[in-house]
């Protein structure tokens, strides 16, 4: 159409699946199946990770989110600001927690790795982008309030922030 113009559209989930770098915590070659983590317990078989039980003598290797873990090096942070944060803290936390539980019933890969206060409100860190992008727009949509998101193709990180 002639003269249509195209409305502001937020970054969608679909937009952070394309893979554009190697993200290095993925393995280069295809585990053996079944694969055990020893840290979570998850298991990779059909090709990807789920929750399940895995045979005696099972290969084992450490599943990419239990790796960022020790590592330290998260794929997503979700930073929450504002005096409502601090008014209704426990709900917010509370409202996290049981995205992460809905997300790592079905992508044991999709983690929270740390919860912690900074001078400027809360910081929560996640093993998987897509999970920091879903945390942030679960808090959007059940609070409003202002929401950023900055997305880092070359290091594959996910910044986003809450505000309100």
């Amino acid at each position: 159409m002639k003269g249509h113009r195209r409305e502001f559209e937020p970054i969608g989930r679909e937009q952070l699946l394309q893979e554009l770098v190697h993200d290095s915590y993925k393995a280069g070659h295809k585990l053996p199946e079944p694969t055990l983590c020893p840290d979570c317990g998850a298991v990779f078989q059909v090709g990807r990770w789920v929750w399940g039980t895995a045979p005696a003598g099972a290969h084992e290797a450490r599943c990419p989110a239990c790796h960022r873990i020790h590592d330290k090096y998260p794929a997503g942070f979700v930073m929450l600001k504002g005096a409502f944060l601090q008014q209704h803290r426990d709900e917010i936390l509370h409202l996290m927690r049981n995205h992460e539980a809905k997300e790592k019933a079905e992508h044991p890969l999709q983690r929270i790795m740390d919860i912690v206060d900074s001078a400027d409100g809360i910081l929560a860190t996640t093993t998987d982008a897509h999970l920091a992008h879903d945390i942030a727009h679960a808090l959007h949509k059940a609070y409003k309030g202002e929401l950023e998101f900055h997305y880092n193709k070359e290091d594959n990180l996910l910044r986003a922030t809450w505000a309100r």
